[in-house]
């Protein structure tokens, strides 16, 4: 099996040193690279290099630069989808997001994490995990959501929130690590 075979299937694999792996990062990276340096009227520009370094977008997708990911081709997302600035994806797992998704400035989806123990952890070593957002989510400023995590539909994650487990649909999330503080109430949808 190959390191992007363990890694999709969520094994532990070589994230490091593995050059196949490298190289597909690497591309990701020089297509984000791109991508930060159009300016606010390139918008065609914009969303054809979108189009290049996610697996799949559907229609209206804004992300305001700076973006960065790891390699693209795991992240989907739907109809209008809008990021703020500084929206960081470490796409080794997958990463679905769904229609109408608002994301604040400064926030992390990572699907990467490491072994516990330093010897693997030191050889390059680490998993990947999935993450899904559903329809109608708001994410909050410098917000983190973390491997294995799906926000359900119309949740709302606070500013600073840390995600570390599913979250209901139709709530508001907050903390460290994110808590359901309360539902959505009819009169608020």
């Amino acid at each position: 099996m190959t390191e992007r075979e363990k890694m999709l299937n969520g094994e532990i694999y070589d994230a490091n040193y593995d050059r196949s792996l490298i190289r597909e990062r690497a591309k990701a990276k020089e297509k984000c690279v791109r991508y930060n340096k159009t300016a606010p009227k390139q918008s065609r520009k914009r969303e054809k290099l979108l189009r290049e370094i996610f697996g799949n977008i559907g229609q209206n997708p804004i992300i305001e630069p700076p973006f960065y990911c790891d390699y693209g081709s795991l992240i989907s997302a739907g109809d209008n989808f809008y990021a703020n600035h500084n929206l960081v994806v470490l796409d080794a797992g997958k990463v679905e997001i769904g229609n109408n998704v608002f994301i604040a400035p400064n926030v992390t989806l990572t699907t990467s994490y490491h072994p516990l123990d330093a010897k693997r952890r030191n050889q390059g070593l680490e998993y990947a995990g999935k993450i899904t957002i559903e329809d109608d989510v708001w994410i909050g400023a410098n917000a983190v959501i973390l491997p294995n995590v799906t926000i359900k539909r119309g949740a709302v994650i606070g500013a600073g929130a840390v995600v570390t487990k599913d979250v209901p649909a139709n709530t508001v999330n907050a903390g460290v690590p994110a808590r359901v503080i309360r539902e959505i109430e009819d009169n608020e949808r």
